[in-house]
């Protein structure tokens, strides 16, 4: 089954470098040698005076609870008062306090307007959320092409999560026409970048032969760089490849380690290949009520091969094994590595 992955998740983040200027270069000193009374007693001393890089230097302190008790209210306080004179790395965290509502009720349109303002100064990440806030309509009118505006502006700068959100458009036709050339291009802008959504991504435009002629260690290859890094998709993506034997020797011990990760992320096709391996006995001893158990956990997410194998399994079983196998499955958590 080819499931593309959406880059979609918003990268609220804060910024906590420091911004020197002036005596704010000995607060910097003082913090970087562990000295936070005296680095606080800089800060503060230059921020009282306006200047907006010791205002956001103290915002960041009161953010991290580094030589004051940690208080989010006194760090939007500093951090506002940095923005208003234009430091956009202050315009930037103002922006992502009210979208994660961190000291002050949560308002999308307030998260735009300081997003919007560190955004038009170059700020990468403000521009991706931009983008991000635009096509999902929150504290906006749902823009595509304002969205996309602001993804190719983050992306044009090299930021990876702009550059797989424009692979995932153009791969699905998304507020631009289909283009998997273009796709490809963003994702592997993205993918060489580290960025895992986007190296799971062209894995799949390698498998399936789409803006690329197909090549399957190419896919194994991003694949992989992908699983290492946790992606669940990925991990269940190379552990097939290693069962089929596409683009790597058949290895029923790879498929099991990789299959395994995948399902104990709650990944529907991980625990598909993951039951097949125990109703085959590859890899591992044959075991129906294992078997049962992970088919019967991947027909939870309506995977329909999943549901035919739980049922033919159960057919080879004892009424006891049975309840064994809904017992495991019932008691089952999930183990996320991201």
């Amino acid at each position: 089954m080819k499931k593309i992955i959406a880059a979609q998740t918003m990268l609220v983040t804060i910024f906590f470098g420091w911004a020197s200027a002036g005596a704010a270069n000995d607060g910097a000193a003082a913090f970087d040698a562990g000295n936070y009374a005296e680095a606080l007693t800089f800060f503060e001393q230059d921020a009282e005076q306006g200047d907006a890089n010791a205002q956001y230097n103290l915002g960041v302190m009161y953010d991290n609870g580094q030589g004051v008790p940690r208080d989010y209210l006194q760090a939007l306080n500093w951090y506002r008062k940095a923005a208003e004179q234009g430091q956009v790395k202050a315009q930037h965290n103002v922006a992502s306090f009210y979208i994660r509502g961190q000291g002050v009720p949560r308002d999308y349109a307030q998260g735009v307007k300081w997003y919007l303002l560190a955004a038009e100064q170059g700020d990468a990440n403000a521009q991706a959320n931009l983008g991000y806030l635009y096509a999902n309509g929150q504290g906006v009118s749902q823009d595509y092409t304002q969205a996309l505006n602001w993804y190719l502006k983050a992306a044009e700068q090299g930021y990876p999560n702009a550059q797989a959100k424009l692979g995932y458009w153009y791969s699905q036709g998304q507020g631009v026409p289909q283009d998997y050339g273009q796709a490809l291009k963003w994702y592997r802008n993205a993918a060489e970048q580290g960025d895992a959504t986007a190296q799971y991504n062209l894995g799949l435009a390698y498998y399936y032969g789409q803006g690329t002629p197909q090549d399957y260690k190419q896919a194994v290859k991003w694949y992989r760089k992908a699983a290492e890094q946790g992606a669940a998709a990925a991990q269940s993506k190379l552990g097939a490849m290693y069962f089929l034997g596409e683009g790597v020797p058949y290895d029923n011990g790879q498929a099991l380690r990789w299959c395994r990760r995948a399902a104990e992320q709650s990944d529907a096709e991980g625990q598909y290949c993951l039951g097949l391996l125990y109703a085959t006995g590859k890899g591992v001893p044959q075991n129906y009520i294992l078997a049962h158990m992970w088919f019967d956990l991947a027909s939870a997410a309506a995977h329909e091969d999943a549901m035919i194998h739980r049922d033919q399994a159960a057919t080879l079983m004892t009424a006891l094994q049975l309840l064994e196998a809904r017992k495991l499955a019932r008691e089952w958590k999930p183990t996320p590595e991201l």
